[in-house]
């Protein structure tokens, strides 16, 4: 207890920074309707967000490394409200997407202080009841961030100070805290290929996961927009999508311990392409069918990057786990990057299903290529414990290694 209460100040900071960042991908896609963007611009605003988010993850633990926790945290900090303070003095779609490049920068780095802190300062007794509350924190934050936008008005100077001013807050608790700074981890090298070696299913796995989640939560709000949501409705739905997923996560992983995970992939794509296609098809389902259908998307979209990352974990040794989270991570960002223009770009074409027909699509293409592994090799004799896999910074992988490297 009195080491999770030590961590008070890095759990706070992350609080903040999720209703900060979480709160900015909804206000913007409803910003950018009210000011004339169009869906593929909104999409834009997503992409340049996970282009922010790479570069933030590939250079935090570099900037660590030169000035120290405090003063990079502090750095990534002040670029995020920036980046958000900037939006209302130039209203382009274009100047937003490198303001949103800032966001993204602003939430990776501060994700990888906190969990080299973390990393740091836990021990093997320690880690799993630390990484516990992390998750709890972390998920919970995410829910609450979806119902900002339900509070702040579009397009409206107000709103988007509001949220700068949670992103300053969050360097208060961390410069304030009274835990030692650790030194600085050494960067986990980025080979994106030793994904594909351990498991072509697993790094196909979490491109799919991407495409689901970041089409969702950068572009949901043009598709609640054109099915006549109104913005407190557009943020339940999005919080519905977080909400299942979490309440997701511990039988998925029940199953995904006792089960072949690449049957458990499938299955989970299969649903997943039942929830796409009837969001996408089925009409007059009401405010009410449409929370639980998004509910239902979260339940069985947001557990398949831990089931991917835990059957990439069970063909890798040891000293490869910290490597291998990070390039399971860089092809999250790959797939993420793209998502969601590609997604907005087909809602200005065909309307708005065609972005949950896109996520039925690569979700159809996950089960055929996962029908297709099950014939190339057999599945792991030994396998590491499932673990949920936050999709945060690089450095995760540090965090669960521990976890995964338990019997």
């Amino acid at each position: 207890m009195r080491l999770l209460i030590s961590f008070a100040a890095l759990f706070l900071s992350v609080i903040l920074l999720q209703l900060s960042s979480g709160g900015v991908g909804p206000l913007d896609a409803l910003s950018g309707f009210a000011l004339g963007f169009t869906t593929t611009q909104i999409g834009l605003l997503g992409s340049a967000h996970f282009v922010g988010f790479f570069i933030g993850c590939w250079w935090a633990p570099r900037l660590m490394g030169s000035v120290g926790h405090s003063r990079a945290f502090a750095a990534f900090a002040a670029t995020g409200a920036i980046g958000l303070l900037a939006h209302m003095l130039i209203l382009d779609p274009y100047a937003w997407a490198l303001m949103r490049v800032a966001s993204g920068l602003c939430v990776a780095g501060c994700y990888t202080v906190v969990e080299a802190w973390l990393q740091a300062k836990v021990t093997n007794e320690t880690r799993g009841r630390t990484m516990g509350v992390y998750r709890v924190v972390d998920m919970g934050a995410s829910l609450v961030a979806q119902l900002v936008i339900s509070v702040l008005e579009p397009a409206d100077y107000v709103s988007y100070n509001i949220l700068a001013l949670l992103c300053c807050a969050t360097v208060i608790p961390l410069t304030l805290t009274r835990v030692e700074q650790p030194s600085t981890p050494n960067a986990p090298r980025l080979r994106p290929r030793l994904a594909v070696d351990r498991s072509p299913l697993a790094a196909a796995g979490v491109v799919v996961a991407a495409l689901s989640s970041a089409s969702f939560r950068m572009v949901g709000p043009v598709y609640g927009e054109g099915v006549g949501l109104q913005t407190d409705q557009i943020a339940f739905f999005l919080a519905a999508f977080v909400g299942g997923g979490a309440l997701a996560q511990y039988p998925v992983g029940w199953l995904a311990d006792k089960f072949d995970r690449r049957w458990v992939l499938i299955w989970l794509s299969l649903a997943a392409i039942a929830a796409s296609v009837g969001i996408a098809m089925i009409t007059g389902l009401g405010t009410l069918g449409v929370m639980i259908s998004a509910a239902v998307f979260g339940l069985t979209t947001f557990p398949i990057y831990s089931v991917a990352a835990a059957h990439a974990h069970d063909f890798a040794e040891p000293h490869e786990r910290v490597e291998l989270s990070a390039a399971l991570m860089f092809w999250f960002a790959v797939g993420a990057i793209a998502a969601p223009y590609v997604a907005s770009s087909l809602i200005g074409l065909f309307g708005p299903p065609a972005m949950f027909l896109l996520i039925a699509a690569g979700h159809a293409v996950l089960v055929v290529f996962g029908l297709i592994r099950m014939r190339a090799r057999p599945a792991a004799i030994k396998r590491t414990p499932y673990v949920y896999s936050p999709r945060t910074s690089f450095m995760i992988g540090r965090l669960l290694k521990g976890s995964r490297d338990r019997d």
